[in-house]
């Protein structure tokens, strides 16, 4: 959850907003768009800043196949970072995102004094291990290297991966947002911390990579089938949501697009799409 994932100030992500919102969008310009404050119009277009897989994906199938017959119009804003949805979203340029799991958004959250909250949960990604060269775990040595995810939750996730698979031993209490100074025992692996959407990519320069999902994804990575360890699914605390602004969770048209999301379509448009590399999650979030 990227240019430089490491959370900027929210002035600075405020300064590349209007970049980020050419570069990245789809469709129209909504930088007019005025907070609705959770009165919008019910006619008005709701957009949504998503990552591209699945995210977006997930987004545009409701938007083609589901959102009429609610008389909902969708529109979906595609974002590379996982900085600019938020910071749109506060600022009203965007009505809702969807890209992010509960311990990222509370990070954020505080990070920058933002305000946004969850509305329902959609799907996990389960982050995995994956390499160009080892084909099992044990193939990873002492001496050599793995990249990990460079913002604060995701790299707590990457270590708890690799404790879990008996790669590393983190010390006691080391939470979700554990760190690289969280390992006691790194049993002579290196280390190397990289933004997220850049992992993929770095899989030709060190021995061993995590990467979430959405990424791995992205590369033509088959997470259930590729990785060399997976997260598991049950009782996951990473699932990702719908999120707005606070005060905007009753907007009709937010209702809407959160009942879709968690609709018998949209689990079997996962089911059928990814084949096991996005698990449908639904259920209130928070």
């Amino acid at each position: 959850m990227r240019k430089n994932i490491k959370l900027t100030a929210a002035a600075a992500a405020t300064a590349a907003l209007a970049l980020g919102l050419t570069a990245c969008g789809t469709a129209s310009d909504p930088g007019a768009k005025a907070d609705s404050g959770g009165k919008a119009d019910g006619s008005e277009a709701l957009v949504v800043a998503a990552s591209p897989t699945p995210h977006a994906d997930i987004l545009n199938y409701v938007k083609d196949n589901l959102a009429k017959k609610e008389g909902l119009t969708l529109e979906v804003k595609e974002f590379t970072d996982y900085v600019l949805p938020n910071t749109a979203t506060q600022q009203g340029q965007v009505d809702a995102n969807f890209f992010q799991h509960k311990p990222y958004l509370d990070d954020f959250n505080k990070k920058n004094k933002t305000t946004i909250v969850p509305v329902v949960n959609v799907h996990l990604e389960p982050l995995g291990l994956y390499s160009k060269n080892a084909k099992d775990l044990k193939d990873i040595k002492a001496g050599q290297t793995i990249a990990v995810p460079n913002d604060t939750t995701n790299e707590g996730r990457a270590l708890a991966l690799l404790a879990d698979n008996g790669l590393i031993t983190l010390k006691d209490g080391a939470g979700t947002d554990a760190k690289l100074s969280d390992i006691a025992d790194a049993k002579g692996l290196k280390f190397k911390e990289l933004e997220a959407a850049t992992l993929p990519r770095a899989l030709n320069d060190v021995d061993a990579a995590v990467i979430n999902g959405n990424y791995a994804i992205e590369a033509d990575l088959k997470p259930a089938k590729d990785s060399l360890a997976l997260e598991k699914a049950d009782g996951n605390p990473y699932a990702n949501f719908l999120a707005v602004k606070e005060g905007n969770e009753d907007d009709a048209r937010v209702q809407k697009l959160a009942k879709l999301l968690n609709s018998p379509e949209v689990k079997k448009y996962i089911e059928d799409k990814y084949d096991g590399s996005v698990v449908a999650a639904f259920g209130a979030a928070g």
